[in-house]
């Protein structure tokens, strides 16, 4: 059968390759010539930790974000020219990520800190809202969904994007008072969204399970 969206899926999935493996190139080897001994080595690894942690913190984003994308379309078998658009609008979101990433690694935990955790946190919220325009594309003004069962999830999912929202929004606010306690909330959420969707696709495999 052929499938209407397997083309989109797959140009989808370059680009999540591509934005994740940018990020690790930002994260650079010490040069020789600053190194003279296994002591200096490893204080110079050692102050690459912030490289590491924007790098973890934004695989962990995009990792998420691919998860989702990919469960959302199982429940679609239909497009049009506002989803796709759309779609472009959110792997806009993604491509750009390895930019407020590197901006992360570079000024965390200097004087300038603030304004780079306000840009990262608010590339997040823009990404927020790329989910919430894609799940709306999928029901309005075109139904895309499978069947009802379908668009009952990808209402449900509209509307856990709207509180998701409402969260990162008010995690980039504070960011402006407590910077350090900003990144640790978005860190602590990607722990949770992935906890939640291991959770969920077992949950939606049990039930495939039983309907066949």
């Amino acid at each position: 059968m052929h499938n209407p969206t397997a083309r989109l899926e797959t140009f989808c999935d370059g680009v999540f390759a591509i934005a994740i493996t940018l990020l690790i190139l930002e994260i650079k080897v010490p040069m020789q010539e600053t190194i003279n001994s296994s002591n200096t080595l490893a204080h110079a690894l050692t102050q690459h930790w912030s490289s590491w942690l924007a790098f973890l913190l934004s695989f962990g984003s995009i990792l998420v974000a691919w998860a989702n994308h990919h469960s959302t379309f199982k429940h679609i078998n239909k497009s049009s020219s506002l989803f796709n658009y759309a779609n472009g609008f959110f792997l806009l979101t993604i491509v750009v990520l390895p930019f407020p990433t590197a901006l992360l690694a570079e000024y965390l935990n200097t004087d300038s800190e603030r304004t780079a955790v306000m840009v990262y946190c608010l590339t997040i919220v823009i990404h927020n809202i790329s989910w919430i325009v894609l799940f709306q594309s999928m029901i309005k003004p075109k139904d895309l969904s499978k069947d009802e069962a379908s668009k009952k999830i990808l209402l449900k999912g509209r509307m856990q994007c709207v509180y998701g929202f409402i969260t990162y929004l008010l995690i980039s606010i504070s960011a402006y008072w407590f910077p350090t306690a900003a990144i640790c909330l978005l860190a602590l959420l990607w722990v949770v969204w992935i906890i939640v969707g291991i959770l969920i696709g077992d949950e939606d495999r049990q039930q495939s399970t039983h309907t066949v």
